[in-house]
């Protein structure tokens, strides 16, 4: 096993220094810690796990970073915020903006902190500040970075992107435009994955003109909607399925501005449940995310690898590898989803409220 003396040598600094350099990045010079992390990735270097526990329990801190401020991420935060009271821990929320900057900034600031542990909403820059998790307890919240060792929370993604398309198909809808996030994000490929799997169910083309792709917000929701919507009427779709909330929004506002009827003369279909959403006219038919539920299992599933780490250091055995937690994420129909114009609806289907 690596030494932390054996990375102080490849460094060319003291051992104290490696220590700051990992626990207290702000107290050390950007190029020396760039060596320290450097030797740290050479070795495979990870810091003595109940030694670390010992000194974070003084803490009573878990690090949460989220990628944005809105009612989404707003719910993931107060679910791990209150599992986290139950255990007597503060939580330290930073956002990331999807930046490689604000994210190695606000890792760098919670290692400083000496958190027991980090709840993480991955951006396509994670893989890169890998060395900044070493020897962290880490779980991923919502998306997956491809780190083979983290473990995760999230929902089903392809599952549930699947069941909103069929919903789609099974009322005859076979032009069904997708507007999805970056495919650098592991929820956008895994909702798009589950779109082409329902097409093929359906045995309708996949047709990459009637996908849009967005970066979660409003506005590039509304944009991707209007392209959609301003096709020519033998390639334009008869439904949309929206992967995500804040798109949605942005979706339905096209929509009207259009002058397009939801769903008489288009269906729509979003992601993620809310208040807004149910008050919407029509009423939206949505995937609804156990959003509160996923940051609180965040909270608890961190909660338990770390104390599982200080157990296993003090025995002497390895830790655990990556464990994934899925939730399911339900299809809610209500009256955004209709038939196509010229279909007549399947007796079978009923709406909920």
């Amino acid at each position: 096993m690596t030494t932390l003396e054996e990375v102080a040598r490849l460094a060319a600094v003291s051992p104290s220094t490696v220590s700051r350099a990992l626990a207290r990045p702000d107290m050390v010079a950007q190029e020396t810690r760039d060596r320290v992390l450097d030797a740290v990735r050479q070795t495979g270097y990870r810091p003595n796990a109940l030694a670390r526990s010992l000194r974070q329990q003084e803490s009573r801190n878990l690090g949460l970073v989220i990628t944005d401020l809105n009612p989404f991420h707003a719910t993931l935060a107060k679910g791990v915020q209150d599992a986290a009271e139950q255990y007597d821990l503060n939580v330290i929320l930073f956002t990331s903006d999807e930046s490689e900057r604000k994210e190695r900034r606000a890792l760098e600031t919670l290692r400083s902190h000496m958190p027991q542990g980090l709840i993480l909403i991955p951006t396509a820059h994670t893989r890169e500040h890998q060395a900044l998790l070493q020897g962290l307890p880490v779980v991923e919240l919502d998306r997956v970075s491809g780190i083979s060792e983290a473990h995760s929370v999230q929902v089903d993604n392809v599952g549930s992107a699947r069941s909103a398309v069929q919903h789609l198909t099974e009322l005859g809808h076979r032009r069904i435009g997708g507007i999805f996030g970056h495919q650098t994000v592991s929820t956008a490929t895994g909702r798009l994955q589950g779109y082409k799997d329902a097409l093929r169910g359906a045995a309708i083309p996949f047709d990459p003109a009637l996908v849009q792709f967005g970066d979660y917000r409003e506005a590039s929701g509304h944009e991707a909607a209007l392209h959609l919507l301003s096709l020519p009427a033998n390639v334009r779709p008869t439904a949309l399925f929206v992967s995500s909330h804040e798109m949605t929004v942005g979706a339905v506002l096209a929509v009207r501005e259009l002058g397009v009827r939801i769903p008489h003369d288009v269906s729509v279909v979003g992601f993620d449940d809310s208040r807004l959403m149910q008050i919407l006219e029509p009423p939206m038919t949505v995937i609804a995310q156990p959003t509160y539920d996923l940051g609180q299992a965040a909270c608890h599933t961190l909660v338990s690898l770390v104390r599982r780490r200080a157990e296993a250091s003090v025995a002497g055995t390895a830790t655990e590898p990556g464990k994934k937690v899925l939730l399911p994420a339900p299809l809610i129909v209500r009256h955004s989803t209709g038939p196509p114009c010229d279909v007549t609806t399947p007796p079978s289907l009923e709406l909920s409220t």
